[in-house]
């Protein structure tokens, strides 16, 4: 940051602090009668100083995800609710269509026991479950790190390597690719077959699909939300025998029908 952009961030920074101080300056005119509202403070993409997250345009971060300081995530990738990612003492990429799920963390090591910094780094077409801990590591393209599994500083994971659900990975570990390794602590448990491999780029491709659906839905506007809703509570709840009495055929509204790249074999039903 130059010597402009400091003065500008400092001048935002006191335009800012005045105008809480004045607000509490007014409910304690007001006494026991103020009501004082309390606003939010989260921000799914967030800087931290000069530290500003980069996404890319066709990548998916979901509401109540967290992007914060120095992370860059990549064309296609996806970022699910409740995630957090944290780039303030060091950097996270992530590269394209990598699926981090639900819950999970990732953020940097400052330092480990040799003093050398480390960054997150993980790849493309990488699927990271619900609820892992990724921490100060890297995960090659098309790895696949489960549910609730722990990579502690200095993990390297190979491309198509697997760390099974729960497992806790100790720091400083190489997992080689085509191994599945599990436990605690993580310990080579087989090698990946044919059908495991295939199925890790397969799972990166529908979390891809599904973000576009799930982007598409956030991002609609309050009206089209309304007109929906509106839809379903038409359609809700039809008795399929009794409308064969009546001779009534009640077709689903395109509106409510999942695009087909999501769910390839679906065939559409009459609501």
């Amino acid at each position: 940051m130059g010597t402009l952009g400091k003065a500008i961030y400092t001048v935002g920074f006191w335009v800012r602090e005045t105008g809480q101080a004045l607000d509490r300056l007014g409910c304690r005119l007001q006494g026991n009668y103020y009501f004082q509202e309390q606003l939010s403070r989260h921000r799914t993409l967030m800087n931290v100083f000069d530290k500003a997250p980069f996404v890319d345009r066709d990548a998916f971060v979901a509401p109540s995800a967290s992007v914060i300081g120095d992370v860059q995530v990549g064309r296609g990738s996806s970022i699910w609710y409740g995630c957090v990612l944290r780039g303030d003492v060091n950097s996270i990429s992530i590269g394209s269509g990598t699926n981090i799920q639900d819950n999970s963390l990732v953020h940097v090591a400052k330092s480990n026991l040799s003093g050398k910094v480390l960054p997150t780094i993980i790849g493309s077409n990488v699927t990271v479950g619900h609820s892992a801990v990724l921490h100060g590591c890297t995960v090659e393209d098309e790895a696949f790190v489960g549910m609730g599994a722990t990579l502690l500083d200095g993990v390297y994971v190979e491309k198509h390597a697997m760390v099974a659900a729960g497992a806790l990975v100790r720091q400083n570990t190489r997992i080689p690719c085509g191994e599945v390794w599990g436990g605690n602590p993580a310990k080579f448990l087989r090698k990946l077959t044919e059908e495991e491999m295939a199925f890790i780029s397969q799972s990166a491709l529908n979390y891809s699909n599904l973000a576009q659906v799930h982007a598409a839905e956030n991002g609609k506007s309050f009206d089209e939300i309304e007109f929906e809703k509106m839809l379903r509570k038409k359609f809700a709840r039809r008795d399929e025998e009794y409308d064969s009495m009546l001779g009534v055929v009640r077709e689903t509204p395109p509106e409510l029908i999942l695009p087909d790249n999501v769910l390839p074999n679906k065939v559409p039903k009459t609501a």
